[in-house]
């Protein structure tokens, strides 16, 4: 078994309310999910309004395939052009 294992700490620009955030990371992790049949949600500063940490992992028996998955996740929210990956923290591992 290889678990693909992302954290992504993104910054909202202008958004002034919790609210406002809640939308923006609701829209980036119901998209993601649905195109990638990944696990997802916001894992810290949920009380910041411009900063989200968004905690993804995947699970399969090929760590190429893993690697790709986790590739494409990657891509397609920096392509959502709705907030600003600062940093990104990927680990595969094998069971």
């Amino acid at each position: 078994m290889v678990v693909g294992i992302v954290e992504l700490e993104l910054r909202i620009p202008e958004i002034g309310s919790l609210k406002g955030k809640r939308s923006v990371v609701k829209k980036v992790i119901e998209r993601t999910r649905s195109r990638f049949k990944v696990a997802m949600a916001e894992v810290d500063k949920q009380d910041v309004h411009s900063r989200a940490v968004l905690g993804c992992a995947v699970v399969g028996s090929d760590r190429r395939f893993i690697n790709e998955v986790v590739d494409k996740v990657l891509d397609f929210i920096e392509g959502m052009a709705v907030a600003e990956v600062l940093s990104e923290r990927v680990e595969i591992l094998n069971f």
